[in-house]
This record gives structure tokens, C-alpha cells and sequence, in this order.
């Protein structure tokens, strides 16, 4: 059985608290858990953005959905091959401005094994 999705409690500029997580610039979430998002890791940038091995972990726990924030000002960039890796596992992907898909991702925290990266800034 995958583990519940924690929820987002608040988001803005420069922190997002996710609850039984702490506090966040940016962060990876997923079905039981929450890390800081850490860009050097896969090399992300705003441009060309969300990189394929970015979502790996999500997918890894148990992700059905996916939500993927570009930022405060939609800088965040989401590349065609990162959106094609989720395809091809056959996850539901949703793409907004950051305050955006924090209510996306708490409207579906509840009833589906929700994932998502969370950009707080531009």
C-alpha cells in the first residue's frame, strides 16, 4: 500500500511548509515523504528547467500523479522529455505557476498517490 501524500500547509515567496516535512525553499514531495529539491543534483536549472531525473524519486515512490510547479512567475521551465518520461509511466501530470499546483496538489493529496516539485521562487 503506497503511504499517504502530506500536504502542502503554506506556500510563499521563498518557503513552503510541508506538514510532519518543515519548511522548504524548494521541495520534492511525494507519497510518504518530503526532501529539500536541491537543483544541483540533476544540473536543474530554470532553463532549460525540470529534468527527467528530477521525477525519478516521485516514481520510485509510488507516484500517480504528478504536479510540477514553475515558479512564482512561471520561470521554471518543463522540457518536452521530462513531460515524456512521466508519459511513458503512465502517470497524470499537472503544470502550473507554484500557488497553483500547491491547490492542485492538496485537492488531490487526499485521494490519490500524489508527487510534485515545488519551485517558490521566480
Amino acid at each position: 500500500m503506497v503511504p499517504a501524500s502530506p500536504r502542502i500547509r503554506s506556500v510563499s515567496w521563498g518557503s513552503i511548509t510541508v506538514e510532519g516535512f518543515g519548511d522548504f525553499k524548494d521541495v520534492k514531495i511525494w507519497p510518504g515523504g518530503a526532501r529539500e529539491w536541491d537543483w544541483n543534483e540533476t544540473a536543474t536549472r530554470h532553463f532549460p528547467g525540470i529534468q527527467p531525473a528530477d521525477v525519478e524519486e516521485l516514481l520510485a515512490a509510488g507516484a500517480t500523479v504528478v504536479v510540477l510547479s514553475r515558479g512564482m512567475q512561471e520561470r521554471l521551465g518543463v522540457p518536452a522529455q521530462t513531460l515524456a518520461r512521466l508519459e511513458r509511466a503512465g502517470v497524470e501530470v499537472h503544470v502550473a505557476e507554484t500557488k497553483a499546483a500547491v491547490r492542485r496538489y492538496n485537492e488531490l493529496a487526499g485521494t490519490a498517490a500524489v508527487a510534485g516539485l515545488f519551485h517558490s521562487t521566480c
